[in-house]
């Protein structure tokens, strides 16, 4: 079998790691592994991974050594508006069989396993995805590749800059990622002890917010962290500083935006193990005749779910864990 392989979307931390081990379970298995690069602009432009030991396009085993701590993805990633319109799909599908790809491995997340649904339309090999984003948006996954590390980053940001707030007395609105999931947010808040978190799911209005900060102030409190999810509200946290300013409170405000920040740095130990486990199983799936389906790990065990649901079956945010934050920011 010859299996494609390629990441889409927003990078996120141990798709390296998803690609080693895709590489590294088939090629054994007497597979050969194409690298397409750039995702389904590569599969438009015929962007292919080439070995300089085999001096053709196809991965060795020496394509992915020493990548398993590396953050990004050596096969790059993008997004690709004319992938869809049926045109851009039809060409795809027809660049898949022009090089005999006979299966696909997919990492990236919702928009990928969309886009997976769409070139199946036209191309009739099998495709196993794994979920790779950072947000831990997916249904059929306790967690996706590239949150542990994206919260971890988070995590040590908003450490530091508690330090300056404490030194200063000023309320920091610190955004992080999370335009439709405050997953990141709220286990990053939790971490950090913040005294407050926005997110899209349970939205908190801003005169809760200060009825709750200027009770914390009036209890001897002289700093707050507060953790904005971007899509909490419209305009993200800047939204959030204009509104504070228009009631006139007297807190001291700093704005900090941590962005993309959070999509880079080698992946954690959790993001490593996870990642391998999800690459070697997708290609496990592959072989037993699995196809439009996403590989991920419920309660340690290895699932498929088909793509469809993954975004349907949104996870969403743990409610008690909103009432442990609550319950700890005094």
């Amino acid at each position: 079998m010859r299996i494609g392989v390629f990441t889409s979307g927003g990078d996120a931390p141990g798709m390296n790691a998803c690609i080693r081990a895709v590489v590294r379970t088939a090629l054994p298995a007497g597979h050969q592994v194409i690298g397409i690069r750039r995702g389904f602009e590569g599969l438009l432009t015929e962007a292919l991974f080439y070995s300089l030991i085999l001096k053709d396009y196809q991965m060795d085993m020496r394509s992915v050594s020493n990548i398993i701590h590396r953050g990004g993805t050596i096969l790059h990633t993008s997004r690709c508006p004319r992938f869809e319109a049926e045109e851009g799909q039809r060409a795809a599908a027809a660049s898949l069989r022009r090089h005999k790809i006979d299966a696909l491995v997919a990492i990236g997340g919702d928009g990928t396993f969309r886009g997976c649904m769409d070139l199946a339309r036209y191309w009739d090999g099998p495709i196993i995805g794994c979920p790779g984003t950072i947000d831990n948006d997916l249904g059929g996954t306790d967690v996706t590749i590239g949150f542990s590390t994206a919260v971890r980053t988070a995590m040590e940001a908003v450490d530091k800059v508690r330090d300056t707030a404490d030194a200063t007395e000023r309320l920091f609105l610190i955004e992080v990622m999370g335009r439709h999931s405050g997953q990141i947010a709220l286990y990053t808040a939790l971490a950090t002890g913040a005294d407050t978190v926005l997110l899209p799911e349970a939205p908190v209005t801003v005169d809760e917010a200060v009825k709750r900060l200027e009770e914390e102030r009036r209890q001897g409190k002289t700093s707050w962290i507060v953790i904005v999810a971007e899509g909490a509200v419209a305009g993200g946290v800047h939204t959030v500083s204009r509104e504070l300013a228009q009631r006139r409170t007297s807190f001291d405000i700093r704005v900090l935006v941590l962005g993309h920040l959070q999509r880079g740095g080698a992946p954690d130990v959790r993001d490593r193990i996870l990642a391998s486990r999800l690459g070697a199983g997708a290609v496990d799936a592959l072989r037993e005749g699995h196809s439009g389906k996403m590989i991920g790990e419920v309660n340690g065990r290895l699932t498929l779910t088909p793509f469809e649901h993954t975004g349907t079956e949104r996870k969403p945010v743990p409610t008690e864990l909103i009432t442990l934050l609550t319950n700890l920011a005094r």
